[in-house]
């Protein structure tokens, strides 16, 4: 016994590198799985993520290509929320402010406002592109139209109707500062369209003797104009005067910048999210003349008010939640921003992808879209010219959005209409 209590203790066993291969695959499921919690359990729309493997399995077993765009347009709105970009976080959208946080934190505030923005209409880009590499200018055009639109009339609106009726006792101001910003490039974008419509008048009545590839020229100048002065104003709110635009009070909704997931886990899950966008909106360019169809609903109704009412779902929610919060700036960045982006970025880039692919695209979306597009900025530009903010307000935008929806569905159009066919001249289309 005494020999037995001399002896000395037996040294600590290493681990095996079968262990530790075991437990780091351990750690990496954990993680994964953590993740995978975060980003689909994470929204209260996570009950609509089957539809897209629905989506998928109608397109591969040849379902109805009505059936196929409904569950890839159903499809597509979770997607576009855990892409899109939120200033802020609420009950609803906390996890999503802070995945699209994730890259930011890492790369910088400049950087990554400028990638979350584009996050936030990643959706009416892939459909934009898709729809240009299949030579669907007219889908195109109203796409981004609708887009727009919907922005000023129907995401302004609503916010505004909504967040007018829970405060009606308090202040209803809000700073101009960055709805000016925004109404001024929207200005400029009316500029350019209505110049390039009455310059493709004059060309077709032939008064000063000029060929149609001009208008083709003017329009790629207008848009690397509108592409300028869109950069130009990102590096203004982001860069040299970036306190004008910065929240003055503290709030404790507000989410921290700390990540939740790691840079690389961030953008691995937006690489996965962009393919099933991607996949579901080929479907959607491809099932949207047969729906046309079956439905009985104009191809125009169907690309300027469906479309871009699933891809601003989520904004659409987010302004009206912080409205109701009183919150009214970010419901303007949201909806002005949103507004300005696809119009001074997303249509010009648009045309110059045409540009370099030598396809035919100018700016010119015909007097009807025109004049649709230009009266919807100047109502809102208007509307939001003495800095208060009232129900009755939202009730015109959304009046106006209604009246413009009941056009769209009465237009009976060819898909052709808002599309010239490609011109040579001495071997230059």
């Amino acid at each position: 016994m005494a020999g037995a209590g001399n002896m000395s203790p037996l040294p600590p066993r290493k681990r095996s590198d079968l262990e530790m291969l075991v437990n780091a695959r351990s750690d990496t499921l954990r993680n994964f799985l953590a993740n995978l919690h975060e980003v689909l359990l994470g929204t209260k729309l996570f009950p609509l993520f089957p539809v897209v493997p629905l989506a998928i399995a109608a397109r591969c077993f040849r379902f109805g290509q009505a059936w196929v765009f409904s569950l890839s347009l159903i499809g597509l709105v979770p997607l576009a929320e855990r892409m899109s970009f939120l200033s802020e976080s609420t009950d609803m959208f906390a996890f999503n402010a802070i995945l699209n946080r994730q890259i930011a934190y890492y790369a910088g505030p400049t950087v990554g406002g400028l990638l979350n923005a584009t996050c936030g209409n990643a959706p009416e880009l892939i459909i934009a592109l898709l729809a240009l590499h299949k030579d669907k200018i007219g889908v195109l055009k109203w796409s981004l139209l609708g887009s727009t639109i919907s922005n000023l009339l129907l995401v302004l609106g609503s916010s505004l109707f909504c967040g007018g009726l829970a405060n009606l006792n308090k202040e209803r101001q809000f700073d101009r500062k960055q709805a000016d910003a925004n109404l001024m490039l929207l200005l400029l974008a009316s500029l350019c369209h209505i110049l390039i419509l009455t310059y493709c008048y004059v060309v077709k009545n032939d008064i000063y003797m000029v060929d149609a590839i001009s208008t083709l020229e003017l329009s790629r100048t207008c848009s690397i104009a509108m592409l300028v002065a869109y950069i130009g104003c990102m590096f203004f709110q982001l860069m040299t005067h970036r306190q004008l635009f910065e929240s003055q009070e503290e709030d404790d909704d507000i989410v921290s910048d700390t990540p939740v997931i790691g840079f690389a886990s961030s953008f691995a899950w937006l690489v996965g999210m962009t393919m099933l966008v991607t996949i579901l909106s080929n479907y959607v360019i491809n099932t949207i003349e047969a729906s046309s169809k079956s439905w009985g609903m104009p191809i125009s109704f169907i690309s300027v008010i469906l479309l871009p009412i699933v891809g601003n779902a989520t904004e659409h929610a987010g302004a009206v939640i912080f409205a109701f919060k009183n919150k009214i700036d970010i419901t303007l960045g949201i909806s002005l921003g949103s507004s300005a982006q696809i119009s001074l970025f997303l249509v010009p880039l648009t045309t110059v992808v045409a540009w370099i692919k030598d396809i035919h695209m100018d700016l010119n979306f015909k007097l009807l879209e025109t004049g649709t597009l230009v009266l919807a900025i100047l109502i809102t530009t208007f509307t939001l010219q003495d800095g208060s903010w009232h129900y009755m307000k939202g009730l015109v935008l959304l009046l106006c959005y209604v009246v413009i929806a009941a056009l769209f569905f009465f237009y009976q159009t060819p898909l052709d209409h808002v599309y010239v066919a490609p011109v040579e001249v001495n071997g230059y289309r």
